[in-house]
């Protein structure tokens, strides 16, 4: 087929999933594999392959930036002791477990190795589409993982690749290849973010900020493969970095640009992805004789459950090594909820594109020019693997997790009902000085202090309400309602004078004058006030800005929160700024 027509397929097959699966009550990501699967069964569909350097170079670096970029930093740090191991031995024991079970089944060992290699790692992209419904700290914890394990997969894939080709491996050899491609592909990340950083403090246009932002993980890739390190790596970290300064080098246009952009850009990518996977499925399945089907479904089978008998082990093994900073935390959880956690943590532990991404990439030929012995069953396992991870995992997870009982996260509504009484409070204290410097008259002033009061009240009422487990609707609509209404009270104004002034080139200023009964006509003008309120409304918005990135910096709100705080006060800027355009 055309590449046109693959286009119009993909997107009729995007569709059709999106409209679906609300009414399947499925995952989107399921009813899209499920659509690839059954495009298969078309002898012209089944044709359509994925290259690997698609996945690699167009997917992948789009994905984990922006996955990177609405991933936790505080999250990250506090779990580390989490993240670090399960990130590089857990993929390491997962590789060799598949691996061992592999040549069991008859696999050379190097290509039985490769298979481990693709197989170990969750895919960061099939948990954020997955695990949504996990609490909010599991789910972080797992994206975190899931960004820095590709990795140490992909090093133990060069490895394999270099035993599988006849290449001469040692222990010096493989000590350079990991240093080279974890510090490379870090160093690689935080160069390309440091370039970002420089250039995008110098722009103002949101085009052109966002242009900038699109080509960051695409460089970060390509960067880090000039140097043989690992490009996954080092879009990861150029994605963590941007997020952390994007408040400082993106405006509130941009920003509001890119929040609605890049979800809907990866959700198309992400969605042709499971499309394709399915296709791919069924070209392998086709390609495969059928004297070894029965042979690699049982290995497929046997891999896909060592996957998840090694992550449960590994969990209980490292439990003791990985006990939250609160005592207080593990008191109140019992045995019985860590448990559960660990089973709900390897159920979720989805595989997806970097497994499919590495599988295609295995060479067709060794050095000497003979066939690669094995590739074909790497493939199709590896297919198979990722099919019984989406469609077995993804719709058994929401069971799991209703099982597991896991706590509620409040963490993130009393964090975020902390940020706006802070950021309130820190905007009406600066009031009166912020009201000086702009040359704000005092009837402005006041009505911006109450306005701020209002929003303390409404604060404070909502956190009662939410702490008090009921529901006070009236209360709420009644302080909702005073935020909304008019500031000025109503004078019943019956007239309105334009005070017309003729300029030099004979057109005519008008001047708006609201007046009543017993109001002075030679009082401030309405659009003087409007301005003024204006003014002091937007430099108000900057200081709640600092204080909420502050608080970020600190610690005490977590960057995603704030990120959905900062998101409300660009919304705010954007209005009293008129700014509509992408200039």
């Amino acid at each position: 087929m055309e590449g046109l027509e693959v286009t119009v397929l993909l997107g009729l097959a995007v569709l059709a999933g999106t409209i679906l699966a609300p009414r399947l009550r499925l995952a989107t990501p399921l009813v899209l594999l499920i659509i690839g699967l059954l495009l298969g069964f078309v002898p012209e569909l089944r044709h359509i392959e994925l290259p690997p350097e698609t996945v690699l170079l167009l997917f992948l670096p789009v994905m984990l930036f922006w996955e990177s970029m609405t991933t936790s930093l505080r999250g990250v740090r506090r779990s580390l002791r989490y993240i670090v191991p399960m990130s590089t031995l857990l993929v390491v024991a997962s590789a060799f477990a598949v691996a061992w079970i592999g040549a069991m089944f008859g696999l050379p060992w190097p290509a039985a190795m490769i298979l481990g290699a693709a197989v170990a790692p969750p895919d960061a992209t099939a948990v954020a589409a997955l695990g949504r419904l996990l609490p909010q700290r599991t789910f972080m914890k797992l994206k975190a993982e899931s960004l820095t394990n590709d990795g140490t997969a992909l090093v133990l894939y060069a490895i394999a690749v270099s035993v599988a080709l006849g290449d001469t491996v040692t222990g010096w050899s493989i000590t350079g290849t990991v240093l080279v491609s974890y510090l490379g592909g870090a160093a690689a990340g935080i160069v390309i973010a440091a370039l970002a950083y420089v250039s995008l403090r110098r722009m103002r246009s949101a085009l052109s900020i966002n242009v900038t932002l699109l080509l960051v993980p695409f460089t970060a890739f390509l960067l880090a493969e000039l140097v043989g390190a690992s490009g996954v790596l080092a879009v990861v970290f150029a994605g963590l970095i941007v997020a952390w300064a994007s408040p400082r080098i993106t405006t509130a246009a941009s920003r509001r640009t890119a929040t609605a952009a890049w979800p809907f850009g990866v959700y198309l990518l992400n969605g042709a992805l499971f499309v394709l996977i399915g296709l791919e499925v069924q070209l392998v399945l086709h390609e495969i004789s059928p004297s070894e089907i029965w042979g690699l479904v049982l290995l497929t089978v046997s891999a896909w459950a060592a996957l998840l008998v090694v992550r449960y082990l590994f969990q209980l093994l490292m439990s003791p090594f990985s006990r939250p900073r609160n005592p207080g935390l593990t008191a109140r959880s019992g045995p019985g909820s860590l448990n559960r956690a660990r089973v709900v943590s390897t159920v979720a532990g989805f595989r997806g594109a970097v497994s499919l991404a590495i599988a295609l990439s295995v060479p067709l030929t060794t050095a000497s020019g003979d066939p690669l012995v094995g590739r074909d069953a790497v493939v199709f396992v590896t297919a198979g693997v990722i099919v019984l991870s989406l469609l077995v995992q993804g719709p058994l997870l929401p069971a799991i997790v209703r099982w597991a009982k896991l706590p509620n996260d409040s963490w993130a509504a009393d964090e975020i009902e902390l940020a706006q009484r802070t950021i309130t409070g820190a905007a009406i204290a600066a009031l009166d000085d912020i009201a000086a410097e702009h040359a704000v008259s005092d009837e402005v002033r006041e009505r911006a202090r109450q306005d701020g009061y209002d929003m303390l009240e409404l604060a404070n009422a909502r956190a009662f309400a939410r702490a008090q487990a009921t529901s006070d609707a009236d209360q709420i609509v009644q302080l909702e309602g005073m935020l909304s209404a008019p500031s000025a009270p109503d004078t019943g104004a019956q007239t309105v004078v334009d005070a017309g002034t003729t300029a030099a080139d004979g057109t005519v200023a008008l001047t708006m004058l609201a007046a009543s009964t017993g109001i002075d006509l030679t009082q401030r003008s309405p659009l003087v006030r409007f301005e003024e309120m204006t003014r002091l409304k937007l430099a108000l918005l900057d200081r709640k800005r600092e204080v909420l990135l502050r608080l970020r910096r600190e610690g005490t709100v977590d960057d995603l929160l704030a990120r959905r705080l900062e998101a409300h006060l660009d919304a705010e800027e954007l209005r009293l700024s008129g700014v509509d355009d992408l200039d």
